[in-house]
C-alpha cells in the first residue's frame, strides 16, 4: 500500500517491541459489545443508521424497497411520464492520496456533460471522503478540487513519536483530517443530504469495519442526516474518518452504542479492511423479488472508481523482515483490491447491469516524495480530470477477464425496481 508505506514501516518496526515490553498504558475504552449482542447494537436516537449485510440483508432490502418508493412518489409529482428514467450507481474505492484521480474524474466528467445524478453512492476510505460530494453533485466539484489539489501531509496526519505504537493507538494523529472533514461536512450539507434522501429516494452508503466483531458495517449516511438527532453531524464526520482510519497507521474510531440501554463503545477503522469497494449486498435483488415486489423494465449502469493502478508495481524488496512484510501487506490488499472488482462485476452480470470501471492507467507516472504529497496529487487530479473531460473508456470487465455477455442499456431489460 503506497501511499502509507511510510507509516507502516515505522509502525511494523516497532511491532516487535510489543513482545518485549509489556504494562504500557493505552488509551482508554468502555466495554466493547459481547459477541452474542454484535448485532443488537444500535445508535442512539438513530437506530436505523446501519447494517450488518453480512449476516442480514433483511433491513438493507427493506429500506432499499422504501427507497424506491419514495422515488416514484418523487417523478409522481414531477409529472413524469413513460418510461422509468435509468439508474446510475457510484461505487468509489480507497487508495490514499490516489483519491485525486477519482476527484479528478468526477469533475472532468462533469465537463463532459455526460455526468449522470447517482441513485446510489458508496465510498470506502478516501472514497468515503469523495462519496458525499459526489453524491450531491456538480455543485460540489470545487469542494473535490481543492481538496485533492491544495491539500498536503500537514492537513491529514500529525506524526507520533517512536513509542507510540507503545503506548497510543496509532503511529500519526489524524485530527487535522478531522478538521478538514469537519470544515466541509457543515448542517447545511447535511440538510441536502436529508433532502435528497427523504424526497427522491436516493442513497448515501459508507463502509466501515467493526474491528471488536470484524466485520464490516455499511453505513446509511442519507437516514442519519434526516434523523434530527443533535448528534447526526458528529456521527456523520466521525464514519467518514473512521472509514479512512488505517489501522496501526491512524487512530480508530470509537462509536458509542447501546444495547438493551446498557452503552458501550466499538472500535471502527477503515472499511478497506473489510473491502475496497463495494456496490450493494450481491443478494439484494433475490430478496426484492421475494418481497413480491413488482418488477418493472428499466436500464441500471454501475460505476466502478478503483482509486488505484491496476498494473503491477514493480520494486526491488531489500533482504530485511519489515520490508518483505510490508511488501506482502502491499500485495495483500492490492489483491483483495481486484478481488472486489471482480465480485461487483459478476454481481452486475446477475442483475443485468452495465458494468463501468476506472482505475489509474500504467501510463500515469508522476513522482511520488512522500503521503499526500500536494505535487502528486495536482498531476494525479489533472490526470483524471483529463481523461473525464474527454470521455472516459470506461472498462466494461476487470482486467484480464472478458466481458460474458454484450452489455444493454436499454430501457427494454426487466430489472427489479
Amino acid at each position: 500500500m503506497r501511499q502509507f508505506s511510510s507509516i507502516w514501516a515505522t509502525f511494523l518496526s516497532l511491532t516487535a517491541l510489543l513482545f518485549l515490553l509489556q504494562g504500557c498504558a493505552t488509551p482508554p475504552r468502555l466495554a466493547a459489545v459481547p459477541a452474542q449482542d454484535t448485532t443488537k447494537a444500535e445508535i442512539p436516537g438513530i437506530p436505523s443508521a446501519r447494517y450488518w449485510v453480512q449476516t442480514d440483508i433483511e433491513p438493507f432490502v427493506r429500506d432499499a424497497i422504501a427507497s424506491s418508493q419514495r422515488e416514484h412518489a418523487y417523478l409522481a409529482r414531477i409529472g413524469h411520464r413513460g418510461p422509468l428514467p435509468p439508474v446510475n450507481f457510484l461505487a468509489v474505492s480507497g487508495g490514499g492520496d490516489d483519491g485525486a484521480f477519482g476527484a479528478g474524474l468526477l469533475v472532468g466528467w462533469t465537463e463532459s456533460g455526460t455526468r449522470p445524478e447517482f441513485r446510489g453512492v458508496t465510498g470506502v476510505s478516501t472514497g468515503a471522503l469523495i462519496a458525499p460530494f459526489a453524491f450531491l453533485g456538480p455543485e460540489e466539484d470545487k469542494t473535490l478540487r481543492e481538496v485533492y489539489t491544495t491539500i498536503g501531509p500537514r492537513n491529514i496526519l500529525l506524526p507520533r513519536g517512536l513509542l507510540a505504537a507503545l503506548t497510543s493507538d496509532g503511529m500519526a494523529d489524524n485530527s487535522p483530517l478531522f478538521e478538514l472533514i469537519s470544515r466541509h461536512i457543515n448542517s447545511e450539507l447535511l440538510a441536502r443530504i436529508a433532502k435528497e434522501y427523504q424526497e427522491k429516494g436516493r442513497l448515501l452508503l459508507i463502509g466501515t469495519t467493526n474491528l471488536d466483531a470484524r466485520r464490516g458495517i455499511i453505513w446509511n449516511m442519507g437516514a442519519i442526516a434526516a434523523s434530527g438527532d443533535p448528534k447526526a453531524l458528529d456521527l456523520f464526520r466521525k464514519i467518514m474518518l473512521a472509514s479512512a482510519a488505517i489501522p496501526g497507521a491512524f487512530p480508530p474510531v470509537m462509536i458509542d452504542v447501546e444495547v438493551d440501554g446498557k452503552p458501550y463503545q466499538e472500535m471502527h477503522v477503515d472499511g478497506g479492511a473489510q473491502a475496497q469497494v463495494f456496490l450493494y449486498p450481491p443478494r439484494m435483488f433475490d430478496f426484492i423479488r421475494q418481497q413480491g415486489v413488482k418488477v418493472l423494465p428499466r436500464a441500471r449502469s454501475a460505476y466502478i472508481i478503483r482509486n488505484a493502478r491496476l498494473d503491477p508495481d514493480w520494486a526491488m524488496v531489500e533482504r530485511s523482515t519489515l520490508t518483505i512484510a510490508g511488501r506482502a501487506i502491499s500485495s495483500l490488499i492490492q489483491t483483495q483490491g481486484l478481488g472486489d472488482l471482480y465480485r461487483i462485476y459478476l454481481t452486475a452480470q446477475q442483475d443485468n447491469l452495465d458494468y463501468n470501471l476506472a482505475y489509474i492507467g500504467a501510463d500515469f507516472n508522476a513522482e511520488h516524495k512522500e503521503d499526500f504529497d500536494t505535487a502528486y496529487m495536482r498531476a494525479l487530479f489533472d490526470y483524471g480530470y483529463q481523461l473525464g473531460r474527454k470521455g472516459y473508456p470506461w472498462q466494461k470487465a476487470p482486467p484480464g477477464m472478458k466481458v460474458a455477455k454484450t452489455q444493454d442499456s436499454s430501457a427494454s431489460k426487466s430489472k427489479p425496481n
